[in-house]
């Protein structure tokens, strides 16, 4: 366990994941063992929990997929209960590298919410055509919301601190993008504040992303309406206290 004073959890939400989340365990121990490290089995149909539990996480076990907004959210329940007072999130693929992790966290020193952006001239990670240009739109859509300049606001990698818990236990919607646009622009309206630090993203180990020319069309229509969505929403939320 880390120190109460200051206690890292590790939110790691995983679907049918046991090819990769061992390894993506093992590797943010050896990175630090103070941090602790929860999977949460989103209702997975193979090996997840068993793995993850046998590489040594804490394992929470949804009975049924609920997606990543779902899984999050019982990540963000279980730090709140248990006293973390900084959260992050990292995907069990591997393609979050665990070495950026400090370095995300320490973003919480001048903001509620660090995200870990992954076109911030780091790495060489590249997408392409409409899925690009909706990126790039949302980015600066958000930007305004914000107040700061973001350029990755659906990267799954980022931070929280315990404002930011709180406002997610408040509302952290399980919808499409939910879990990066409309959560983010939620906090933003409840009076979070966002930075941003650059981080190297690496290929999936398993598995094949999808970034056919319909799925990214797909993605852009998908990601204006949620956003639209998230922006509409904000006469029904209230401040986080500070």
């Amino acid at each position: 366990m880390s120190e109460p004073s200051d206690r890292v959890l590790i939110i790691v939400p995983a679907w049918n994941e046991a090819r990769s989340v061992g390894g993506t365990v093992r590797e943010i121990r050896s990175g630090n063992p103070l941090y602790d490290i929860a999977v949460i089995d989103d209702g997975s149909t193979d090996d997840t929990a068993e793995v993850a539990r046998q590489a040594g996480a804490i394992v929470l076990q949804l009975p049924f997929n609920l997606g990543v907004g779902g899984a999050m959210r019982t990540g963000f329940t279980y730090a709140q209960r248990h006293g973390y007072t900084r959260v992050i999130q990292v995907d069990a693929d591997g393609q979050h590298n665990p070495s950026d992790i400090d370095r995300v966290l320490e973003g919480l020193e001048r903001a509620d919410i660090s995200i870990g952006a992954r076109f911030a001239d780091v790495g060489d990670y590249t997408v392409r055509g409409p899925r690009r240009w909706a990126m790039i739109v949302l980015a600066k859509v958000v930007s305004r919301v914000a107040g700061t300049t973001l350029t990755d606001v659906t990267s799954g990698f980022r931070a929280a601190n315990e404002r930011a818990v709180a406002q997610y236990v408040r509302y952290y919607p399980a919808e499409y993008l939910g879990d990066t646009l409309d959560s983010l622009v939620a906090a933003c309206h409840a009076g979070l504040t966002v930075t941003q630090v650059p981080v190297a993203m690496r290929p999936r180990v398993h598995g094949t992303p999808s970034q056919s020319p319909v799925g990214a069309a797909i993605y852009l229509l998908r990601s204006v309406v949620a956003l639209t969505l998230a922006i509409m929403r904000r006469p029904s939320r209230k401040a986080v206290a500070a």
